[in-house]
């Protein structure tokens, strides 16, 4: 039973920030970003302030903290390093996408497919729209490209002393593929989620690399 106590108090740990992130989220939807407090999140969520800080360090970080860097480090390891690096990041991200607009989504309030889309796509809605979001929404852009990174060298015969070309290779495939992610992203914001996300960005990167990268059997209609 002592093993399970650390699952434990990390799976309460983990819905009482999902639970504050989806009163946060909802709150800067309905009154606006600049206008909702830290105090009246934490009264929305039934929690002191303290309890918020705890859990997210700064007011941006209700809105930018997820799941996603973890889901694509996880599904990165477990490819194969035969594989081409971009079919092994695009994989990852269309993976990762489904996963978060799926049901049970760690990154989502519950287990309602839609009501994880809703909350993702509202995220994503203020990071674009909130100028106060958007330079940090840079930050985590790149933190992600080094998430990735990190994860691909996991494979190599010694991850301890990288390779500089092959760390070179790594972050210009990475930042390649989250640059098509991010048009991706951008056009599912647009039309307010009525495309399907992962299949979007997976048209995005077949877009920029050709057929065949994702790994999936998503298409867009078109012929390569």
């Amino acid at each position: 039973m002592t093993d399970q106590h650390p699952t434990l108090r990390a799976q309460r740990r983990s819905e009482t920030q999902r639970m504050i992130q989806a009163h946060a989220v909802r709150l800067f939807t309905e009154h606006g970003y600049d206008a909702t407090t830290v105090a009246g999140v934490a009264k929305a969520a039934g929690v002191s302030p303290m309890t918020v800080y705890r859990h997210f360090p700064t007011k941006e970080d209700l809105v930018l903290v997820d799941q996603n860097g973890p889901l694509v480090a996880e599904r990165i390891l477990a490819s194969s390093a035969t594989q081409p690096l971009v079919r092994r990041i695009g994989t990852a991200l269309v993976d990762a996408a489904t996963t978060l607009t799926g049901a049970d989504a760690g990154g989502g309030p519950g287990a309602d497919p839609t009501a994880n889309k809703q909350f993702l796509l509202a995220r994503l809605q203020l990071m674009i729209s909130t100028p106060a979001l958007r330079a940090r929404h840079l930050d985590s852009h790149y933190a992600l490209q080094q998430t990735i990174v990190d994860a691909l060298g996991g494979n190599a015969a010694d991850p301890n002393t990288p390779d500089p070309d092959a760390v070179f290779r790594a972050q210009a495939a990475a930042g390649a593929c989250l640059a098509a992610m991010n048009t991706a992203l951008m056009r599912w914001a647009e039309d307010d989620g009525r495309s399907e996300l992962p299949d979007l960005i997976a048209q995005a990167l077949t877009a920029a690399f050709g057929g065949g990268i994702t790994g999936t059997d998503r298409t867009d209609g078109t012929d390569d």
